[in-house]
């Protein structure tokens, strides 16, 4: 059964064991970073904070901070389960014959359920405030020293492809100038940077809608931050996660529709051509993104519930709260990645790659050139185009263990042979690129390479004892009390 608001997945992680409840009070300035960070680091439990200093509102943080808390979260034993859903709906073919398409009836049915349904009212107006309120009433998080100010760092922020009338939800960061105004984050490679530059193009309007939800169920929040396509509804998506439609309610100020069971809801626009300097912040790279020129997000209208609870994030050194929820994109997203690539086994972005500097891929090599073929195919693929550094692999290497993929990979290479570059779009974040969002990509050939590529030597197999030795010693083993 779906989680219906952020309370119920609160209750299952507490239930679980996966919750902290902190009673004392402690400031959104810093001190809240420290204690997540302490607490991801180690593998700790959620944190609620019930008193934080300045608002009667509490924070929840790391509520997806591990393997345990994203099962519990999209109420799964295990996302693969998830990936097996997806698989199942990718395979569907339309039956022959009466009998077969009559079976098929109950799936397209079920399909028919993730649609978001917008409804007349929700808990997330239970309380209007067009004037008396500001932003600091809540307990926005300043995470780290050197950041320009305070940040919401978990926002739904909704608007609408001009063009197609289709809504887009991403997760972008906001930093909060004053009382009624924050930065919006927009990267270049952005649905909601693009619906900006095709409004602005329109020329038939000085303003764009945006409404920002803060704290909603788990797949919904999780479903802002999935790699989709464009135009691809994002509510649409946490419907099939959760099995049920997520219910959508309309704005009181502008043309949008927003998850009616969210906590808190700023409304407002977003005045086309106003930028202003927005950051340092600190980013999921581990280091500082550096201040550079976004749009302003004037907020004219906040809805929530009666007692909201505030939900936050934070990023930096790795692995933080978002490793785990790029961990489950990746065993998510697989299937869809196979669907394109059906020679490639598994992949990895290890915590330290921050998603998008490393990507480990193993594969089936069935010709000459075939890994070169792999990686060209994975930078036209969606934000993967972001990947600095794609390490290909056999298929027998297990890509979810690094130290295995550094020694085979390093055995395997001649770095003058198999070491390519290509030049394109760069992540927004990647400080070290030549210009912004424009630099180079490494891909690393490390299969065995065949004649075909040119290697005629010998290539040797890799040591490994007799299964028959093994059993023996297994018995030796324990008679030595070893």
């Amino acid at each position: 059964m779906a989680y219906a608001d952020l309370r119920e997945f609160i209750r299952a992680l507490d239930k679980a064991g996966e919750l902290r409840r902190i009673s004392l009070e402690v400031d959104p300035v810093l001190e809240i970073t420290e204690f997540a960070d302490r607490a991801v680091k180690s593998n700790g439990p959620a944190l609620l904070f019930e008193k934080p200093k300045g608002s009667d509102i509490p924070v929840l943080i790391n509520a997806f901070a591990g393997r345990r808390k994203m099962e519990i979260a999209l109420e799964v034993d295990s996302v693969e389960e998830v990936a097996r859903r997806i698989s199942e709906y990718l395979e569907m073919r339309m039956p022959e014959g009466l009998i077969g398409k009559l079976r098929m009836l109950p799936k397209l049915a079920e399909m028919s359920a993730f649609f978001p349904r917008n409804v007349s009212e929700g808990p997330c107006q239970e309380v209007v405030r067009e004037s008396d309120f500001s932003l600091f009433d809540y307990p926005i998080l300043k995470c780290w020293p050197g950041d320009a100010g305070r940040f919401i760092t978990l926002p739904l922020v909704f608007s609408r492809n001009p063009d197609t009338g289709k809504r887009n939800c991403g997760m972008y960061r906001m930093q909060v100038y004053d009382e009624r105004t924050t930065g919006m984050h927009w990267q270049t490679h952005k649905q909601g940077a693009e619906h900006y530059r095709r409004m602005a193009q329109l020329g038939k309007h000085t303003r764009m809608d945006v409404a920002v939800a803060i704290g909603a169920d788990p797949a919904v929040m999780y479903s802002a931050i999935l790699p989709l396509p464009p135009d691809l509804d994002e509510m649409m998506i946490a419907g099939f996660l959760r099995g049920k439609p997520v219910e959508m309610v309309k704005c009181r100020t502008c043309d949008l529709e927003v998850p009616a069971a969210a906590e808190i809801v700023l409304e407002g626009y977003v005045e086309l051509g106003e930028l202003r300097t927005e950051g340092p912040f600190g980013d999921h790279t581990g280091f500082y993104s550096l201040e550079d020129e976004y749009p302003v997000f004037h907020v004219v209208c906040v809805t929530q519930r009666k007692r909201p609870v505030y939900t936050a994030t934070i990023v930096g050194p790795p692995p933080m709260e978002d490793f785990y929820m790029g961990q489950a994109i990746e065993r998510i997203f697989l299937p869809l990645m196979r669907l394109q690539l059906p020679e490639i086994r598994d992949i990895s972005m290890p915590a330290q790659g921050v998603f998008h500097n490393l990507m480990l891929v193993a594969m089936r090599k069935s010709y000459p050139g075939h890994a070169r073929k792999v990686m060209h195919a994975l930078w036209g693929m969606g934000q993967a185009m972001f990947t600095k550094c794609i390490v290909v692999v056999d298929e027998d290497v297990d890509v979810q263990n690094p130290g295995e993929v550094a020694w085979k990979a390093l055995n395997n290479i001649d770095p003058e042979r198999d070491i390519e570059f290509v030049h394109g779009p760069v992540d927004s974040l990647d400080h070290a690129s030549r210009l912004p969002n424009y630099g180079s990509k490494m891909g690393i050939d490390a299969t065995r390479k065949w004649p075909g590529e040119g290697f005629t030597r010998p290539w040797p197999g890799v040591i490994e004892m007799s299964p028959e030795v093994k059993r023996r010693v297994d018995e030796l083993w324990k008679k030595a009390g070893l």
